[in-house]
């Protein structure tokens, strides 16, 4: 049975404010999250349909807490907490929070590529 830990993921990417660390399995991307500072994703979701996040997740809150906006709504999760995130989603973190989420793959990378092109402008200046 394949298995994956923080420690084992085989994909690293360090983007100052946030430490990913990442394996797919199976047709599912398991990321291991860190948020140093505190994250506002609006910004990095830009050209993504509605300018939301395309990809569903399930989750657990290792430490601290997250908050996802939707258009309608904001839902809170803390430490100790399982999600579920369906499409259409803006992700707020608080710094320090760590989380494990599990995402379809083809759809992650479709909202990954996204997310690096906004870096890469917003790094431009």
């Amino acid at each position: 049975m394949p298995k994956v830990s923080k420690e084992s993921a085989a994909q690293v990417q360090d983007h100052g404010q946030v430490l990913d660390r990442h394996e797919d399995i199976d047709g599912y991307t398991v990321n291991f999250v860190t948020f140093r500072e505190d994250v506002d994703g609006t910004l990095l979701l830009r050209g993504l349909p509605d300018d939301q996040c395309a990809c569903p997740h399930w989750g657990y809150v290792l430490k601290g807490r997250v908050t996802y906006r939707y258009p309608d709504h904001e839902e809170v999760f803390e430490e100790g907490d399982a999600f579920y995130l369906p499409r259409g989603h803006v992700p707020l973190a608080s710094a320090g929070s760590e989380i494990v989420q599990f995402s379809p793959t083809a759809e992650l990378r479709l909202t990954e590529a996204a997310i690096e092109e906004n870096l890469r402008r917003l790094s431009a200046g």
